[in-house]
């Protein structure tokens, strides 16, 4: 069984294990030239913040800081973001204004700034990070090619400021490590020369391996979906189905 909230934590061990340098995103925008072997750990949070708290409880256990990205949506909880940025990491905003406002950017700036204000009255909030919505015929991406983020106080977004010629990239969409195949828009070109490379991996114990045997790249990006990591054994099922079921709909999309 794979996405285990145990499997998660024996991969953070790895990683510090074999001498990787934990980082969270602001981080890398600030000292990305001065460390030559690291760890960016993103996590992007649209739902279930109990389960975002546990693995920030997890990582701040071994040492270990990283980013937490957050949507405005329902699910909101102003608590357990404060827990997250009392235990020392980073905190971000996870944007879905265009793809919200239905495409009319002067709305979606304007969301925007006010989504930003409210996560800031919480802690600082110097990176974001767009929400793929692979359901919607907008990019949120796109809110940038006539408004500069910029101009709001932020250093950094990962799809523009990370070179990934340099930096490898891994995320769990789709429930699986190789899920950037049937995904939308959280995707970066290198991914097919990955793919020819070899850099290619399934399951999390597939990375462990590699980690071990010295062969997983040493400058690397990984994000992290906290909702599709469970302990109980009907949860994960329900998970794995309905995640399944997202991928056949998501292949069709993106062919």
């Amino acid at each position: 069984m794979d996405f285990l909230v145990l499997s998660y934590r024996l991969l953070l061990l790895a990683v510090k294990h074999y001498g990787y340098c934990f980082l969270c995103f602001s981080d890398y925008c600030i000292n990305k030239d001065l460390i030559d072997v690291f760890f960016i750990l993103r996590h992007d949070v649209e739902k279930n913040y109990t389960r975002a708290l546990q693995f920030a409880q997890i990582e701040h256990s071994l040492g270990i800081q990283g980013s937490y990205y957050f949507r405005i949506t329902r699910h909101y909880d102003e608590e357990i973001i404060k827990q997250i940025a009392v235990l020392g990491h980073e905190i971000g905003y996870h944007y879905d204004d265009l793809s919200a406002c239905k495409g009319d950017r002067k709305k979606a700036i304007i969301r925007f700034q006010y989504n930003l204000e409210k996560l800031r009255q919480i802690a600082p909030v110097k990176t974001i990070v767009m929400e793929g919505a692979p359901r919607s015929r907008y990019d949120n991406k796109d809110l940038w090619q006539t408004h500069n983020y910029r101009d709001y106080g932020i250093i950094g977004e990962p799809y523009f400021d990370v070179n990934f010629d340099e930096v490898f990239y891994l995320t769990d969409t789709g429930r699986r490590w190789d899920g950037w195949q049937v995904s939308v828009r959280d995707k970066v070109p290198q991914q097919e020369q990955w793919r020819k490379d070899g850099l290619v991996y399934h399951k999390t114990k597939d990375i462990i391996i590699a980690i071990e045997s010295g062969t997983f790249p040493r400058q690397v990006m990984i994000t992290v979906h906290p909702q599709r990591w469970h302990s109980a054994f009907l949860p994960w099922c329900k998970e794995l189905l309905m995640q399944n079921a997202k991928n056949v709909v998501k292949r069709i999309i993106v062919r």
